[in-house]
This record gives C-alpha cells, structure tokens and sequence, in this order.
C-alpha cells in the first residue's frame, strides 16, 4: 500500500513540473507591442508639409479628418531626389521592374495621419513616369491588371485626370504621375477597413488630384474609345505592343458588356497617316491575317491566341487616316462561355465603322467623365 502511495506521488510531482513547464513560457513572453495612435488633434495646427522642393505643393496639408504627418518625414527617390532611384525598389517589394519598364523617373511617399487620434494611416506613393502615356499605362495596370473588369477593377472615382476606388487602395492619374493611396488601421477587420477607407481616401484623392500638375485629358487612343457599355474602369492602355503583337505600337483597349454580349474595342490614334498603315502592316503579318477586299477602309481580319492553351480570338480592324481600330472576342468569357457571348462578324463591322467615322470627335475630357 505504501508503495502504490509513493508511486502516485511521484506522478503527481512529475505532472505538476510538467505543466509548469509549459506555463512558464506563456507567462515570460513579452506583450505584444501597443497599437500606435496619433496625436487627437494632430492636425489641429494645419498638419505637417512635405519638404520636398519638387513635390511639396502636390500634397494637400490637410484633408477631411487626415493629414500630413508632422512628425512624419517625406521619401524621395530618383531625379532631384535625396536617394537614388534603385533605393525604391525594396519599398516596391519584388515590383520594381514593373514600375521601371514604365519609364519611372521619380517616387516621392508621404504618410497621412488621422487627426482625431484613431491609428489609421493613408500612404501616399506618388510616381512620375516618362510621359502622360507611360504613366496612364502604369494606371491602367493597376486598375484592370490582368484580370476580368467586370470582376475585379475597383470603382471609378471623380480625382486628377483619371482614378479608381478599392479596398483599402485609391489611385489617382494626372499628366506623368500616379498616386497609389493605401489605408491601413490595425484595429479593423477587412471588411471595417472597405468601409472606412471608402470615406478615408476619396478626399484625399480628390484633393490631391487637384493639386498635382499636368492635363486632364485623357491620351487621344483612350479618348475615341466608344462609351456606350462600357463596362466601369474597363480600360487598359497597352504601352508598347497592342493585343500583345510585337510592333503593334500603343494603344487604348475598351472593355465591353452589352446583356449577354462581351467584347472589345481598341483605338490607336497614331502620329499621322503613314504611322497608322504601318500598324496595319504588322497586324496583317500576324499567321492566318485576311485582307478585306472591297472595303472602302484598310481593313483585315485576323484570329489572335492570345496566350498558350486560349481559344483564338477574332477581331476586325480597319484604318481611317491616322486612326486604327478594332473590334473583337472577350478573352476573359470565351474559353467557357457559347457563340452567344460573341459579336456577330457583322456587329464587328458595324461597331468598327461606327468608331471610325470621320465625323465622330473625340470627347472633350472632364474630371468627372475620365474616371469611365
């Protein structure tokens, strides 16, 4: 008995070392750091300045309930700047390549703080790229990416010359620069930070856009591109190479949806004439490419695989002067969807010529119809 006594004690003791080994370390391990909040009134003085002789006057000091973080230091990178422009690509995180083949001249980062005390903060990363073109390009790539428009592109928003409304992201585009806008707060779930960052960054994109220099207008392709059905935020500008033909030159690509309907439009409004018949020229070596005899335009048919495995694509596309458009299938619905989704040969035609026509004139640009 005695035995069996001193045998259950033991076990006691062991299991009680046991546990307390693994409490101790639970119990030793430090806090996690406190969430840092800023000032309650932080803005009341007028928010801080970016003190940066090039960009300074482009960031609103206060916007809404936001501002400049007076405690805050703006980064510059690249021409003019206080570091080199290789020294953003660890703020890029793997992206800098991307940025780079836009012609990235310039990146300045700002950070904004929340003047009633919350830890929310907005980053602004403002870009500038080698020409309107470039940088409108580099906008696109962040709206449409590579994905479908009609299901991924964030909403278009009245800012700058162009912009777009995320979750917890913005993006505004005005003459050679991009501003990207992230919120972060880390006290909210996702869907509080949707929901806070869609009163946060508005107005301080809105503001921002109207402080950043450059036209408002839209490049010419983007401007002739049709705006009945088209679908929200549903443009991207191809900066070098159209429908991913090598040689093919720049252009605007609009995306479309009309009932079942989906397809899609590209303008290319070249330099002058000749220009215009050498794109021609290129797409009609494209394999399987068909001239269109007896068409009052330079027109051609041709079927595009658009990526390795892709059902082909068909467009039509003519020329008129200095201007080159197309008409064709939707990528993004023709590898699962039936000929219903697809124009007829003769709605192409149709929507060609219609975009073509001499007497159609380019819209005149506005903040509030650019954003579309």
């Amino acid at each position: 008995m005695s035995g069996n006594l001193t045998r259950l004690a033991v076990l006691l003791f062991l299991c009680a070392g046991a546990c307390k080994r693994k409490v101790e370390p639970s119990e030793g391990a430090p806090p996690p750091p406190p969430v840092v909040s800023s000032q309650r009134g932080a803005c009341g003085p007028g928010g801080g300045t970016v003190k940066d002789s090039v960009s300074g006057n482009y960031f609103p000091r206060v916007a809404g309930d936001y501002c400049v973080d007076p405690n805050g230091d703006a980064k510059t990178f690249g021409e003019s700047a206080a570091l080199p422009l290789d020294a953003v690509c660890d703020l890029f995180d793997g992206e800098c390549e991307v940025y780079k083949s836009f012609g990235l001249k310039r990146v300045v980062t700002v950070q904004y703080v929340d003047g009633k005390g919350s830890p929310g903060n907005v980053t602004v990363t403002l870009s500038r790229f080698a020409s309107p073109e470039a940088a409108f390009a580099f906008f696109t790539k962040r709206v449409v990416a590579d994905g479908d428009p009609l299901e991924v592109a964030p909403a278009p928003l009245q800012a700058g010359a162009a912009a777009a409304l995320g979750s917890g992201m913005a993006y505004v585009f005005r003459g050679e620069l991009v501003a990207e806008l992230r919120y972060v707060h880390e006290l909210e779930s996702p869907d509080q930070i949707k929901a806070s960052s869609a009163q946060v960054l508005p107005v301080i994109a809105r503001e921002l856009g109207s402080k950043l220099p450059g036209d408002l207008a839209l490049p010419a392709s983007v401007q002739r591109l049709p705006e009945e059905h088209r679908i929200a935020s549903g443009v991207s500008y191809e900066y070098r190479d159209l429908l991913g033909v090598a040689g093919a030159g720049r252009g605007a690509v609009g995306y479309y949806k009309d009932g079942e309907l989906r397809y899609r439009v590209f303008v290319s409004v070249r330099p002058d004439e000749d220009s215009a018949k050498d794109v021609i020229k290129t797409l009609r070596k494209v394999e399987g490419a068909k001239s269109v005899k007896d068409s009052p335009i330079d027109q051609l048919m041709l079927g595009l695989h658009e990526s390795e495995g892709a059902p082909k694509m068909e467009w039509i596309v003519g020329r008129s002067g200095a201007v080159v458009v197309g008409v064709g299938d939707e990528s993004f619905v023709a590898a699962h969807t039936d000929q219903r989704s697809r124009l007829s040969e003769a709605d192409k035609a149709a929507k060609l010529r219609a975009t073509l026509s001499p007497g159609k004139a380019a819209p005149t640009p506005t903040p509030s119809s650019s954003a579309h």
